[in-house]
């Protein structure tokens, strides 16, 4: 009698865990069905935007001896007069700032030659007339010509409505993925059905025509006329 007990108790408990099992691979099997239900497709859109700032940036210097560097201040000083007046001269009163004058030793091999140092100022110009920017450094070389040590970088263009323009591409960004997905899907004889999932990656800012794209975003700082890229990775379900 005992032994017939622990045959039935022992069998209720294989019984369960069959039922526990089947119910497990029923879910599982469920859970790739959707799983299956589903395609990921990345999209685009671009629209091509004309930077509204720019920013320019450069410098001016001398070199004076050790036992001449009041002369080399004194010359520092007039060559900031005349650089101030340039740029006066050329519309941008208000648009620069010049910073104090850094002192750097200039390094020499020879240990019994004379200390001298090098005098700077830099330069920051900003302005929204991205096209008179462009014409300022064209005709930076009037400064040379008056004997000013000039050195310029390139000028920087910048598009201020970005975050703005980014959101308002997203949803062609979506419908070229959409496109893409209902392709994929029809070889398998299924429909797109509704957006799951949306994931915005990173934006590109190229010059116009580019495809030098990058994983982590660019941003061209080269040119006025510029194209604005945005990509998103959608998740849709299948019908």
């Amino acid at each position: 009698m005992e032994k017939s007990s622990k045959l039935i108790f022992f069998g209720l408990i294989i019984g369960l865990s069959l039922i526990a099992a089947a119910a497990l691979v029923s879910k599982t099997f469920l859970a790739v069905k959707n799983l299956d239900n589903v395609i990921s497709v990345s999209g685009s859109a671009k629209q091509k935007v004309t930077a509204d700032s720019a920013r320019w940036t450069g410098n001016f210097s001398r070199s004076a001896v050790k036992d001449n560097l009041k002369d080399g201040y004194a010359q520092m000083k007039n060559d900031e007069n005349t650089v101030r007046d340039f740029f006066i001269a050329q519309g941008f009163k208000d648009k620069f700032e010049i910073s104090p004058v850094f002192m750097s030793e200039i390094y020499k091999t020879d240990s019994n030659a004379p200390k001298e140092y090098n005098l700077v100022q830099n330069i920051e110009v900003k302005s929204e007339d991205v096209n008179k920017m462009k014409e300022l450094a064209k005709n930076s070389e009037q400064l040379a010509a008056k004997g000013i040590i000039f050195s310029t970088n390139p000028v920087e263009y910048y598009y201020s409505k970005l975050p703005d323009l980014r959101i308002s591409l997203l949803p062609e960004a979506i419908k070229d993925a959409k496109k893409r997905a209902e392709i994929i899907a029809l070889s398998s004889g299924k429909l797109v059905d509704s957006v799951k999932s949306v994931t915005m990656g990173v934006v590109q800012v190229m010059t116009v025509g580019s495809v030098d794209v990058s994983d982590y975003g660019s941003y061209d700082t080269s040119s006025i006329e510029k194209e604005v890229m945005i990509t998103v990775k959608t998740i849709f379900s299948l019908k």
